[in-house]
């Protein structure tokens, strides 16, 4: 990555959808460049984090591929406070996991208003070999798109075809937005909230690394 970009910000990234729809393999592809073949399913949520240029700054994105299945959704649910952008992924050769779209698009908008939404069709390579395998029409995906204010992709985890897209996106979107989230906006000291704040203050931090490979240990 080129290292001339200003650093301008990490974010929360949530992956969303039905329970193999194939969302681990797109972050895997996008994080590591490969295919990840047959995975287990996800656990609660697994994370990572990549360092791209968006717009000429360096963003760092904080990637959380949650579990779609349905035992994990209450648990799922905390994993969308503070997320920025969401992955709605629905596999594009079976009509149930998109019919499922606007549940999840009602969990975010109740869980986390400030979350930008991308909707994501998966497994294009399938419908590449069979056009009789596409179970979502490319212009009813795209009306919901419309609906939601926001992009359409059909993706390939196998190939590659469109995962870089998605995250370019995403990370683009956030820097050209990036003043309008809470966190961002300018803080207000007030004087006389101040005066009761005198005195010894502890800061506490932490930092963490993660190898691809542990994260998604199931």
């Amino acid at each position: 990555m080129p290292s001339t970009g200003t650093l301008a910000c990490s974010f929360k990234i949530v992956t969303l959808g039905k329970c193999a729809v194939g969302k681990t393999c797109l972050v895997t592809r996008y994080v590591c460049g490969q295919f990840a073949g047959d995975v287990d399913s996800t656990i609660g949520a697994a994370f990572v984090s990549k360092k791209i240029e968006a717009l000429g700054k360096r963003v760092t994105l904080n990637i959380w591929d949650t579990a779609g299945s349905e035992r994990y959704q209450s648990m799922t649910k905390m994993y969308y406070r503070g997320a920025r952008a969401a992955i709605l992924c629905y596999d594009l050769t079976e009509r149930t996991s998109f019919d499922k779209i606007r549940y999840w698009v009602g969990e975010l908008q109740e869980n986390e208003q400030h979350c930008r939404i991308y909707l994501c069709g998966t497994k294009k390579d399938l419908i590449d070999n069979d056009t009789r395998t596409r179970a979502v029409p490319q212009n009813e995906a795209g009306i919901i798109a419309q609906d939601l204010r926001t992009e359409h992709f059909e993706t390939s985890s196998l190939t590659g075809e469109n995962v870089e897209a998605v995250f370019q996106r995403i990370g683009e979107d956030y820097v050209r937005n990036m003043h309008s989230y809470p966190e961002n906006q300018p803080k207000q000291e007030d004087d006389t909230q101040q005066a009761f704040h005198i005195g010894k203050s502890e800061e506490k931090g932490t930092t963490s690394s993660c190898a691809l490979g542990s994260c998604f240990k199931r």
